[in-house]
């Protein structure tokens, strides 16, 4: 039992005498009632105070071993959320990371992409899901929903950290660009001007070039994880065919519109029967099933590379599946060799390379994926078996592919990393009416070049795209008046071994006008990652970032 000081009691039973007196007393008075004596108003002094103590001592046990609070539930539906509070303050030592003052004015963009993520989530199953906005440089919304691990009920948070996949290629591309803007690499000269062990090719019996600029935007012909040539070839045979077919009937409806006539019964009997021709060819010449990059032994290699130059023997004897610069083959193989071409070019190991990157960019969650370190908000790894239940992916190596899909990262980071660029991006437009600017990481100009799309390159996220230097690019465009408008914006998707992600950049569109009193970055950068492979991310991200430039615009 708790002991109540007598200074406590005595201090109690003094302000309880004064409230008595200064109270009940002082009323008793004024009714013009005969004066109480002062035994009576101590005795009930003392009473008052004692029976302060008593509830000053019961207060005491019942505060004694609180039970934690319990962590809040990710699977949880969003209704049943509380709300957030964004202007309530925390101590500068909170491990929590209190809403920026912005969110207010977010509140709705927030609320039905949090919304949106919560369907993505259960639609596909995924364990857990990250996701971070910013606007004009500012983080305004960053929330884990689900686990990061599942078995120990970790929940996801902001500062989860997870596999980003193929955005490595994005940042890999920073690397290329700093050299070449210093003047240490030449885009455009043969490979094994600077990886002598990769070795000259043919292709058909000719003598053909293997160039920098044509790995970064796999136009080189080296292979992705599909080593059978023959399919990877009737495959992309067949796409050709299906667009040039969608493309020539679209061209077909705008030339009938144009005229503005119809067609007669024999024309339109003569359509129908080249269309079910058309059909009929195609299911012929359709090509067999091809393996996707989850069934190729290769994305699970075991083996740990010391350095990208061993990397190379994977795949550097392989023969070219297309001839250089005539047709777009993803492959992640071609970003190990551009990291053979970053340590020759720089003098330093890739990785080493890669950290002075993420230091100056203040991405300090950001790491190459090794399984001895310990790393700090890991999560696991998900995917689904054949018996649709969840399992932890088998152990994988990634270090032979670290340029191309190996690092690690939050929401957080890859948001600083979108702004940067976007910040270089636009900075020579604010130039003329703000002088005192600091220069981007990357020059204008440098990225102008990045995020311009490359001919004959595609875009598999977004078919509106095409693929530029290490991003995807879709182009502002608008066919018809009061129709669709195509938005200008960048972006990488990625898909690992239990894991996805999407990093996609939404510029503002100014102009010289719209500079005025403003300085960059000015757009919305969205990331997101999850815990589950081929979750396709794109989509999401752009829809969430169309709602906050909407509420921005308001």
């Amino acid at each position: 039992m708790y002991r109540v000081p007598a200074a406590a009691t005595a201090r109690a039973a003094t302000l309880g005498g004064w409230a008595w007196g200064c109270g009940r007393r002082g009323a008793h008075q004024r009714a013009g009632l005969p004066p109480l004596g002062h035994g009576w108003v101590g005795g009930l002094g003392l009473g008052l105070g004692l029976a302060l103590g008593v509830k000053l001592a019961g207060g005491l046990r019942g505060a004694a071993p609180a039970p934690p609070p319990a962590a809040p539930d990710p699977e949880a539906s969003p209704q049943a959320e509380p709300p957030r509070q964004p202007e309530q303050s925390l101590a500068p030592w909170s491990p929590q990371t209190p809403a920026p003052p912005l969110s207010k004015r977010f509140a709705r963009a927030i609320k039905s992409s949090r919304d949106l993520l919560h369907r993505i989530k259960d639609e596909v199953g995924a364990p857990g899901i990250v996701v971070g906005v910013s606007v004009d440089g500012k983080e305004v919304w960053s929330e884990g929903l689900g686990y990061a691990d599942v078995e120990n009920r970790v929940p996801c948070k902001p500062e989860t950290v997870m596999r980003i996949a193929s955005i490595s290629k994005s940042l890999t591309m920073v690397a290329l660009a700093k050299l070449w803007e210093a003047g240490k690499l030449d885009l455009d000269i043969p490979v094994q001007h600077y990886v002598p062990e990769f070795p000259e090719k043919e292709y058909e019996g000719e003598k053909v070039s293997v160039t920098t600029r044509l790995l970064i935007s796999h136009l080189s012909g080296i292979r992705h994880y599909e080593k059978d040539m023959k399919k990877v070839k009737e495959e992309k045979a067949y796409k050709a065919l299906k667009m040039m077919k969608e493309t020539m009937e679209f061209d077909q409806e705008k030339q009938l519109k144009e005229k503005g006539g119809k067609s007669n019964e024999n024309n339109d009997f003569v359509k129908a029967k080249a269309e079910q021709d058309n059909e009929a060819k195609g299911r012929n010449s359709k090509p067999g099933k091809k393996k996707n990059d989850f069934e190729q032994g290769e994305l699970y290699l075991k083996e740990k590379f010391e350095n990208s130059i061993e990397s190379l023997r994977l795949f550097k004897n392989d023969p070219l599946f297309f001839k250089p610069g005539s047709q777009f083959l993803y492959s992640t193989f071609g970003y190990t060799l551009l990291a053979a071409i970053v340590e020759r070019a720089s003098g330093c190991k890739y990785l080493d390379y890669m950290q002075k990157i993420f230091h100056d960019l203040d991405m300090l969650t950001t790491v190459q994926e090794e399984n001895e370190p310990v790393i700090y908000n890991r999560a696991r790894f998900y995917v689904y078996n054949k018996n649709r239940r969840l399992v932890n992916t088998p152990y994988v190596d990634n270090s032979y592919k670290w340029a191309g899909g190996g690092f690690l990262s939050t929401v957080g980071d890859l948001l600083k990393f979108g702004n940067a660029m976007l910040y270089g991006y636009q900075v020579g437009l604010f130039k003329n009416s703000n002088e005192n600017l600091l220069p981007g990481y990357l020059k204008p100009e440098t990225m102008v070049m990045i995020w311009t799309p490359v001919p004959n390159t595609e875009m598999s996220w977004d078919k509106e795209g095409k693929y530029a230097m290490a991003w995807g690019v879709v182009e502002k465009k608008q066919t018809y008046g009061s129709c669709r408008r195509q938005r200008h914006y960048a972006s990488h998707t990625g898909g690992a071994v239990g894991a996805s992600s999407v990093l996609l950049v939404l510029p503002e569109e100014l102009d010289e006008d719209a500079t005025n009193n403003k300085v960059p970055p000015r757009g919305i950068v969205v990331s997101i990652i999850c815990n589950m492979q081929s979750v396709g991310l794109n989509s999401t991200a752009l829809k969430i970032a169309l709602e906050f430039d909407k509420d921005r615009s308001d």
